[in-house]
């Protein structure tokens, strides 16, 4: 014989308080649990997005970064003019030379400074990027001392947003567009003509090559060139490749971070689900025994008080998800710890995260309710009945 499911959800309900209590206790756990695994997704996300597979990176051999790399403008001439690169259709050969630096701005409000990624790249480094357009303004003009800023930079820093100006380099230089770069990380950069950023910095090298490889089969002859050449200390990337390697850091930090908080948080939300489980069977002794008289053998005792507490976890895991859906509207700006820069991203909710926090929050409840379920389950039916 089977107890109905629901005898096991009206119980619930029949004790409001208790279990509201407990199911928000609960839902407090799923959200911080929920919302790190968010954290985590939208900075993988914004990262893993802001590169191509059909493009690839050069870097100085053992750069982590491109902050780190260094490539003179011999060796950069020589991966230019690898046959492996791609075309454009007026013959225009798809590859850009960029230079990387860092700079100090302060956020808006706070004056808070704060790294800043700037990229100096050519026109043709633009459409080799074609996730990103122009929200406002125009592009740069080549030769000039003009940049273009990405809407997350333009939001949060002085001086960044269209028709400002911002002085570097011993220069002045204005700000006459604004990058709309979707969920990518290029919405943190500031971009400008290469050759003024290397005048600006006196920069004799570069700090990466970018092409776009004419057929995707063509990575390894790339790589077999790099490496028998003895003219070239570098090493390719596939771009998407590159910056997803980008994330790993902060997303094992965040994530270790996360679970830690959680597990600590989740002994004491445990703990609620135990002691209102067990005020359950304490205040329903009677009616165990009568079930076991009426016939119910133990199991289905047991199996009763698990599904209860397993709603209640689950009624705690929908709450607390719901909760973390809301920070889907929040952008985060914190530091890259490869590249030491500012990156601005956004919480994301996926299925699997809504899958493992419901499973979270299921688990917390059936540990709540293992131990008075057995103890309910053990009752002796005689002793059960006189009780109260």
């Amino acid at each position: 014989m089977k107890i109905p499911l629901k005898y096991s959800w009206k119980n619930l309900a029949a004790r409001r308080s208790t279990t509201a209590l407990t199911a928000i206790g609960l839902a407090l756990v799923v959200y911080v649990f929920a919302t790190v695994l968010m954290l985590s997704e939208g900075l993988r996300r914004t990262l893993v997005t802001t590169g191509s597979r059909d493009n690839v990176m050069i870097l100085r051999r053992g750069s982590t970064a491109e902050i780190q790399s260094s490539i003179d403008p011999e060796q950069s001439a020589v991966v230019a003019g690898f046959p492996e690169v791609a075309l454009a259709p007026d013959g225009t050969r798809l590859v850009s030379k960029e230079l990387l630096v860092l700079m100090v701005l302060p956020k808006r409000g706070s004056q808070k400074p704060a790294n800043v990624t700037l990229r100096g790249l050519t026109m043709v480094g633009r459409a080799l990027r074609p996730q990103v357009a122009l929200a406002e303004g125009r592009w740069f003009r080549p030769g000039s001392s003009e940049i273009v800023a990405g809407n997350k930079i333009a939001a949060g820093f002085q001086g960044a947003g269209i028709g400002e100006s911002l002085r570097f380099g011993q220069r002045e230089w204005t700000v006459v567009g604004i990058l709309d770069a979707g969920t990518t990380g290029f919405g943190s950069e500031i971009w400008g003509d290469v050759d003024q950023f290397r005048q600006a910095f006196r920069r004799i090298t570069y700090s990466a090559v970018l092409f776009r490889l004419r057929a995707d089969a063509d990575f390894d002859a790339v790589r077999k060139r790099l490496a028998t050449d003895p003219r070239l200390t570098v090493e390719a990337k596939r771009e998407s490749v590159f910056y997803a390697e980008q994330s790993e850091v902060m997303v094992t930090f965040l994530t270790v971070l996360g679970m830690t908080l959680s597990v600590v948080f989740s002994l004491a939300a445990v703990i609620g689900a135990l002691i209102t489980m067990y005020g359950a069977v304490a205040s329903r002794t009677r009616e165990i025994g009568t079930l076991r008289a009426l016939g119910f053998p133990r199991r289905a005792i047991l199996i009763a008080f698990l599904l209860e507490s397993s709603l209640l976890g689950l009624t705690g895991g929908v709450l607390g998800v719901l909760m973390a859906s809301g920070m889907q509207w929040i952008t985060v700006s914190t530091m890259n710890w490869q590249t030491f820069a500012e990156l601005a991203f956004t919480f994301t909710l996926t299925p699997v995260i809504v899958g493992e926090s419901l499973l979270f929050a299921l688990t917390m409840g059936l540990l709540g309710g293992a131990l008075p379920a057995a103890r309910a389950a053990r009752m002796d039916i005689l002793a059960a009945l006189r009780a109260g």
